[in-house]
C-alpha cells in the first residue's frame, strides 16, 4: 500500500516503492492520496511549514487540487483517489509503475487455514 501519497512531497517515490515491493514478492499494490480531515489539516499545515517551508504552499495547493479545492474531501469514490489533473497524473504514474514492475502478477488464493481460531470453531453470530 502506497499511502498516503502527498503530491509534491512523496509522489515521486511511487515507482521506487512499487519496484521494492515487487522485488520483495508483492503481487499487487494500491494507493491513497492524502486528505486532511478536521484538525489534521491544521496539524499538517504547522508541520509542513516548519519542515519544508520552501515548498509548503506548493504541497498544500497540490493537495487542494486533488480534492475539489479543499484539503479534505469526503465524497464517496473521490476521497481516497482524488480528482483533477494532479490526481490523474499520480494515478498514471502508479499504473505505469505497476505495469513496469508487477506486470503479469496476480494475487495468490487466500489460505484460510492460517486464520483458524486457536480455540476451535468460530461462534455463530445468530
Amino acid at each position: 500500500m502506497c499511502a498516503p501519497v502527498i503530491p509534491g512531497l512523496n509522489s515521486d517515490e511511487i515507482p521506487q516503492i512499487i519496484k521494492s515491493a515487487a522485488q520483495a514478492g508483492a503481487s499487487g499494490a494500491a494507493f491513497t492520496i492524502v486528505r486532511l480531515n478536521g484538525s489534521i489539516a491544521e496539524i499538517f499545515k504547522d508541520w509542513i511549514y516548519k519542515t519544508y517551508p520552501d515548498r509548503a504552499e506548493k504541497v498544500l495547493n497540490l493537495i487542494a487540487q486533488c480534492h475539489d479545492g479543499k484539503l479534505n474531501d469526503s465524497r464517496w469514490g473521490k476521497r481516497m483517489s482524488g480528482d483533477g489533473k494532479v490526481a490523474e497524473s499520480i494515478q498514471r504514474l502508479f499504473k505505469i509503475s505497476l505495469n513496469k514492475y508487477m506486470a503479469g502478477r496476480s494475487m495468490r488464493p487466500y489460505n484460510f487455514s492460517h486464520f483458524s481460531p486457536a480455540n476451535g470453531k468460530q461462534l455463530n453470530l445468530f
